[in-house]
């Protein structure tokens, strides 16, 4: 397979463009290893131990760390730190190479379920647990620690009571034992959200005003948002509930916030941006209540694989921006394939569908490759960015549409079926909660999509329903007319370090 022989310089190739550690370099060197193995084999290692023979065998990292967590002595034994670090970055205790191997078997146990509809046996077990399609080893985050670019931290009663402390919770409203704790020693945070989150902190209680700890039950300050890129430039999002205050006192209060991050103790912070967003709501988008801008710059920018991109108070950017060079990288040699991925041209050339594109960043790494990006968006703000990014970096053949997906595929589909000419592949990144199933019924209409690439974050979701759908047999019940895709390789990317989440692309073709 080719493609296998593609992924292998995925990681070479943005090594080249992102020079890392000596640690760093040895992982890669590792993956890269198994990946020529397993194609002059003609199969795939699933892990580092598949040739240890049963008598040899450890007890994997996975067996051995759910049975640390069912020994474990009982919380309440443990520190703080200890309990929320657990919550957070439940892998923390383990090596980067053990909390591979247990991510790498979590997502072969996800897509075997996938295996066993595609066979028309859901309560099937398929050998071994594998699915009968590729699942590529996971490829690694460059940077392990403290590559979060953005962090929400909540406002509630801290370990010793004061309502006033800026961190993560332990506990559950149910049992009523929420305590909010500090996050100075988690593993994924960078020191600069965690120098906002103390100023924040400091801030509240200077303030004459209260937190608001239950939404409903008064109290004005709410959590705060750190964002950050590579260069350390640093935005900060305060949430506020105006509660009864008038435009005066809100006003008088922004001010404070103000004078103490610039002129204050908080201005070690070097913010370059300071937002502010008032509402009643718990969650609300830029239109229904505006961040307004109360420092600094409106935006910070960051680069991947060479290319700009701004990022907005509320702008969707992945977590991880070394990582997001590797999952980017491997959409794009998935897409469309070059002569060395064993595609054939210099430019393969045609259109590309990006649903659920939010700010652009995949259609415009791939654009060199193709004729033209259609990009999807339902978030008008991120729809604006996508525009700006791609004026940005000079990429000329994207053209970015807000609405909803399931409202304008089925349009553009017409279209190109109109225009016609080269070939159509589709990239879809939706959220959790899946594409609608009237965007999988005009992906599947459409007989000139030979490839989709499916990016999820929660396999195990909605997500599986998609992956059935697309794979089912044609359906005029549910209007599924065109011939069902396949799945033919799943290529695990670690975005979460020390979690145990990744990201999963999933190559479908027909």
């Amino acid at each position: 397979m080719n493609i296998l022989r593609t992924l292998a310089n995925v990681t070479l190739e943005v090594e080249m463009a992102s020079p890392a550690s000596h640690s760093r370099s040895v992982i890669f060197a590792k993956r890269n290893i198994l990946y020529n193995v397993a194609v002059r084999q003609g199969r795939l290692l699933f892990s580092t131990n598949d040739t240890i023979s049963d008598g040899q065998r450890k007890p994997s990292p996975e067996k051995r760390w759910m049975k640390s967590q069912k020994n474990s002595p009982r919380s309440d034994h443990l520190s703080w730190e200890e309990r929320l670090a657990d919550v957070v970055t439940p892998l923390w205790r383990l090596s980067y190479e053990e909390q591979l191997e247990i991510k790498q078997k979590h997502q072969q146990r996800i897509l075997s379920q996938l295996a066993r509809h595609l066979t028309g046996d859901p309560q099937g077990s398929p050998v071994r647990g594998r699915p009968p399609f590729p699942v590529l080893p996971v490829l690694p985050s460059p940077v392990r620690d403290g590559y979060r670019n953005k962090s929400t931290f909540s406002v509630n009663r801290g370990v010793d009571g004061n309502p006033k402390t800026v961190g993560f919770y332990v506990g559950t409203a149910r049992k009523g034992d929420i305590v909010c704790v500090n996050g100075d020693h988690l593993l994924n945070m960078p020191e600069k959200h965690k120098l906002v989150a103390r100023c924040y902190q400091d801030f509240l209680r200077l303030s004459p005003l209260e937190p608001c700890l239950l939404f409903h039950s008064g109290g004005h300050w709410r959590e705060v948002t750190a964002r950050t890129n590579a260069e350390g430039h640093t935005m900060a999002i305060v949430y506020f509930h105006p509660q009864g205050l008038t435009r005066e006192e809100v006003a008088a209060h922004k001010a404070d916030l103000v004078e103490y991050f610039t002129l204050g103790p908080g201005s070690v912070c070097q913010l370059d941006s300071l937002y502010f967003q008032e509402s009643a709501m718990t969650r609300c988008t830029h239109e229904e209540s505006p961040y307004q801008l109360l420092h600094g710059q409106p935006h910070i920018y960051e680069e991947v694989l060479g290319y700009k991109f701004r990022i907005s108070a509320d702008a969707f950017f992945q977590v991880n921006r070394a990582a997001a060079e590797v999952l980017y990288t491997t959409v794009r040699h998935l897409c469309f394939p070059t002569p060395e991925d064993g595609g054939g041209t210099t430019k393969p050339g045609g259109t590309l569908l990006d649903v659920c594109c939010g700010t652009g960043a995949i259609g415009i790494t791939i654009s060199p490759r193709v004729d033209r990006i259609i990009g999807i968006e339902l978030i008008e703000q991120a729809v604006e960015d996508a525009r700006h990014n791609a004026a940005l970096n000079k990429v000329l053949n994207c053209e970015f549409v807000a609405g909803k997906a399931e409202v304008v595929l089925p349009a553009a589909m017409s279209q190109l079926s109109a225009a016609g000419g080269g070939p159509l592949a589709a990239v879809v990144n939706p959220a959790r909660a899946g594409l609608h199933h009237r965007v999988v019924r005009a992906l599947r209409n459409q007989p000139a999509i030979r490839r989709l690439v499916y990016v999820s974050c929660k396999p195990d979701g909605e997500a599986m329903r998609n992956f059935r759908e697309l794979c089912c047999a044609p359906d005029p019940r549910k209007k599924f007319w065109g011939d069902a895709f396949s799945p033919t390789l799943a290529v695990p990317v670690d975005m979460f370090p020390h979690t145990p989440h990744c990201e999963v692309v999933l190559l479908f073709e027909r």
